[in-house]
């Protein structure tokens, strides 16, 4: 078990965008976020938890549990995904392995968007409405929930990729400003992004952590 102190949260995620994303919102407010890695040391990981829960807040919060446990510190776990409305919210949880591909995240990503494409090219671009959506999940070692936030980015589906940010679908959901989530900087990003509104969420009900006596 990592001996840490209280402002440090488990951040369960081998998405390295996830952690800097995160950190950018919960550092500036005294929180520590570490990673699998830095907890692991060197030892292996823990079997991936079976995310089989219908929705995001089910899913985020099975892997929270999971490493809070195997960890022993408050564990921060994410769910997110793209809902799009005219595919009855496809691929939803199934987001980050619907194209059933295997390999490397880019592999993956790039099988994704082609399928994503695919699908959504019979419909109109008006009914292409469509938004990232992200859960937070905040568990305790002994499993309690502590905190659940939600964030959402809201758009629409192009069939022409944009942009060379983040990772993903960021290239085919386009904003109401006629930019792609792929086009926004990082900084823009997490400003708007539905990652960034679920860590300003949490934040706000974490407030400060508690500072130690001494």
């Amino acid at each position: 078990m990592l001996e840490a102190p209280v402002n440090t949260l488990l951040l369960a995620t081998s998405n390295p965008h996830k952690v800097k994303e995160v950190a950018s919102t919960l550092a500036p407010l005294g929180w520590h976020i570490c990673t699998l890695q830095d907890v692991a040391n060197g030892r292996p990981l823990p079997e991936e938890p079976v995310e089989d829960a219908p929705d995001f807040e089910g899913n985020a919060a099975i892997k929270a549990k999971v490493y809070a446990a195997w960890s022993g510190l408050p564990t921060l776990a994410d769910d997110s995904g793209l809902v799009v409305d005219a595919l009855d919210g496809a691929p939803g949880v199934h987001s980050a392995r619907w194209s059933g591909v295997d390999g490397d995240r880019a592999t993956r990503d790039a099988a994704n968007n082609k399928k994503l494409v695919q699908a959504i090219e019979p419909i109109p671009q008006e009914k292409r409405s469509a938004r990232f959506v992200c859960v937070l999940c905040l568990a305790e070692p002994d499993g309690l929930i502590r905190h659940v936030a939600r964030g959402t980015m809201e758009g629409h589906i192009t069939s022409d990729p944009r942009g060379k940010n983040g990772f993903g679908y960021d290239p085919h959901l386009m904003l109401p400003d006629g930019r792609t989530s792929a086009e926004l900087s990082p900084e823009e990003k997490n400003d708007r992004s539905h990652r960034g509104q679920a860590c300003r969420a949490l934040a706000f009900t974490l407030g400060q952590p508690d500072t130690p006596q001494v």
